[in-house]
């Protein structure tokens, strides 16, 4: 898969979202809050093309066990103690199509900010716009190298969690 293209917003990703999260309710045994994130959680905005889910919970540890379990891939190297995160990948159209799951507390400052920033972005079209063309430069500057991505776009993240009262 190709790293760090831009790609149009698709209206099937609702759908997607919908079918990943009813296939997480069938296994995980314990009480959840699953969200759909990210640029495709915000319809118009485009981005990776990458579906992005929260789960929050109050017992990380159980709930990796069971996403391991049905074979999501645990990614150390991109999880840190707040946040662990997984990846899976199915088979799509003539390729394939990637989940990301972000597992945090449930009300942790990272749920709040992941949560907010969509809210913020389906309340602001203007915004949405905007943050396009910003992920649009990131892409082409990144070269392939998430943290260059990352660093492009973070400025109007944090732009936006500082009026969400999120960030200092």
């Amino acid at each position: 898969m190709e790293k760090y293209v831009f790609r149009k917003y698709d209206p099937n990703y609702k759908k997607l979202f919908d079918q990943e999260r009813e296939k997480l309710l069938s296994f995980l045994d314990e009480e959840v809050k699953i969200e759909h994130v990210g640029s495709t959680a915000v319809p118009g905005l485009g981005g990776k093309g990458i579906l992005d889910i929260i789960v929050g919970v109050s017992d990380m540890e159980s709930v990796k066990k069971q996403l391991e379990q049905a074979g999501y891939e645990f990614r150390e190297r991109a999880s840190y103690p707040e946040r662990y995160f997984f990846r899976i990948d199915y088979p799509y159209k003539n390729g394939r199509r990637r989940v990301h799951i972000h597992l945090t507390p449930l009300h942790s400052q990272d749920w709040r900010e992941i949560i907010n920033f969509r809210d913020y972005l389906l309340r602001h079209p203007e915004k949405v716009e905007e943050y396009a063309e910003i992920k649009k430069k990131a892409a082409q500057k990144a070269q392939g190298e998430q943290k260059k991505y990352k660093e492009y776009k973070q400025d109007f993240i944090d732009d936006i969690l500082k009026q969400l009262n999120l960030k200092k």
